[in-house]
């Protein structure tokens, strides 16, 4: 009975990601606290390994694993946290990546010719109106003097989980999950560690809340919400979760507004509405395919 609500409590803990980062970056600047998460992570996916008896991918794979780290956490979450860290709500940064199945749809009818159903343009074109309502708002940002830059940035994060998951897919499906996480993760960590160096200074305010936002992106995003998503793989409802996802900015508009209080208008509250019903529409009939979870 409980399981019925597992995927559930996967999408809080997962849209929770997106507070974390803003809560941790008022202490460090974006590829720094991205460095040190990052180390914590591939100490504690190593260790789920060995406990796991899970074969880390060699040769090709491990190279496909690193390709596929470099998107996913590499733009995903470099261009998330650095548009957080230039003011922009995280609420509105959780939209914009969010409406990763409809540009996956784009991709694939563009490239691939595959041919979108009726409702499912009708989805593209509820997402668009969505989302010309949610920026057209008065969203709280903490800081307009880089907004354009912060919207560059949240594209760049936008492509990069699109691509990432499409090259996933492709060249990392029969991989082990825990092992090629880890590579995806060092992949991660090689590109954070040079921009921390030599464009920020490193510099730390370690205090109890820097702790705990690291740990909380650390052990509920990046392990709690992992293990769940394996539980759910081997109990085969991962499409559960895939039909859920476009839950995931409004739930964080939602934390965003409990935690930070951002607030937003009704204008701005029917724009994600809008958004997330548009997400589903595309990718309900993609779901096996469109809407592979990744790991954050």
């Amino acid at each position: 009975m409980l399981t019925k609500f597992i995927p559930f409590l996967f999408i809080i803990l997962w849209s929770s990601g997106f507070i974390g980062a803003q809560y941790g970056l008022q202490f460090a600047e974006p590829a720094t606290f991205l460095f040190i998460r990052m180390s914590i992570n591939i100490i504690l996916f190593i260790s789920l390994l060995y406990c796991l008896k899970s074969i880390l991918p060699k040769g090709k794979n491990a190279l496909h694993s690193l390709i596929s780290g470099f998107l996913i956490h590499g733009l995903y979450l470099g261009g998330t946290y650095q548009a957080i860290a230039l003011g922009m709500p995280s609420g509105l940064c959780a939209l914009i990546v969010g409406i990763q199945p409809i540009l996956t749809a784009i991709i694939l009818v563009s490239f691939q010719k595959q041919r979108l159903l009726l409702i499912q343009w009708i989805g593209l074109s509820i997402g668009f109106i969505g989302i010309s309502l949610v920026v057209q708002g008065n969203m709280n940002w903490l800081n307009t003097d880089h907004k354009y830059i912060a919207y560059g940035f949240a594209s760049i994060a936008l492509f990069g989980i699109t691509l990432g998951t499409l090259y996933q897919k492709r060249y990392c499906k029969d991989n082990n999950l825990i092992g090629c996480t880890i590579w995806q993760y060092i992949a991660a960590l090689l590109v954070f560690l040079p921009i921390a160096l030599f464009k920020e200074n490193m510099a730390v305010t370690w205090n109890s809340q820097f702790v705990f936002g690291v740990m909380w992106l650390v052990l509920i995003v990046s392990v709690a919400a992992v293990l769940l998503l394996l539980y759910m793989i081997k109990q085969g409802s991962s499409s559960s979760v895939a039909s859920i996802f476009y839950l995931v900015p409004p739930m964080t508009a939602l934390q965003a507004w409990v935690v930070f209080n951002e607030q937003f208008s009704i204008q701005e509250a029917i724009g994600f509405t809008l958004a997330a019903m548009a997400v589903y529409l595309v990718s309900k009939k993609y779901t096996p395919n469109l809407s592979k979870v990744t790991i954050k």
